[in-house]
């Protein structure tokens, strides 16, 4: 088996039909675990054990508070978020910082890298979608610093007529994947880094 610590913001969550926290899902009235990205990518890998902790609205420096929850004894660590900052118009520099702390922290407990670049916004404005573009382009600069592997979870559901949307059938909301984007994203976007681990 490869751990896979995952720590995000509502995206990693499975927001608004699934929840790692139990508390949560006791409120959430239509239940579905394929809502998850992690759902779809250990089906696709039967290696694959996640152990996640994200939130709704979460922004990076949130998410850095709970990363430490998953480390121990996991394999690799992704980390996942940016678009909760970029609403709440946090400089996209301070955002890739807290990215940056939290790899060297996995890298500090010895695992493998990943990170995850931020989706398209489909509710949001020009704005928003030049920080997405300016956080994403920083996010990449991070994860060649930190020899972490990039997760193209942008491209994966980017409408190539308009990159600043998901595509039609990818999202419910217009914030988070429809399961069809979660199932693109566990399939297609997620793969494993090389591991120091015998599999």
């Amino acid at each position: 088996m490869v751990v896979v610590a995952v720590a995000g913001d509502s995206i990693s969550a499975g927001s608004p039909f699934w929840d790692p926290d139990e508390a949560v899902r006791a409120r959430i009235p239509a239940l579905d675990e394929q809502s998850q990205w992690q759902w779809w990518a250990s089906r696709a890998d039967a290696r694959l054990e996640f152990r996640t902790t994200a939130a709704y609205g979460a922004r990076t420096d949130q998410i850095a508070r709970r990363v430490e929850r998953v480390l121990p004894g996991a394999d690799l660590l992704v980390v996942q978020g940016g678009i909760n900052d970029v609403v709440q118009w946090r400089a996209v520099e301070e955002v890739a910082r807290d990215i940056g702390a939290m790899l060297e922290r996995g890298r500090a407990a010895g695992l493998a890298l990943a990170v995850t670049d931020v989706l398209p916004w489909n509710n949001g404005d020009e704005r928003a979608a030049d920080g997405i573009r300016r956080l994403n382009a920083l996010v990449a600069e991070v994860a060649a610093a930190a020899g972490a592997t990039l997760l193209p979870f942008h491209d994966a559901l980017a409408d190539p007529t308009d990159p600043t949307r998901m595509r039609d059938g990818l999202t419910d909301d217009g914030d988070h994947p429809s399961v069809e984007g979660h199932r693109l994203l566990g399939e297609r976007a997620f793969r494993l880094p090389p591991l120091d681990v015998q599999l």
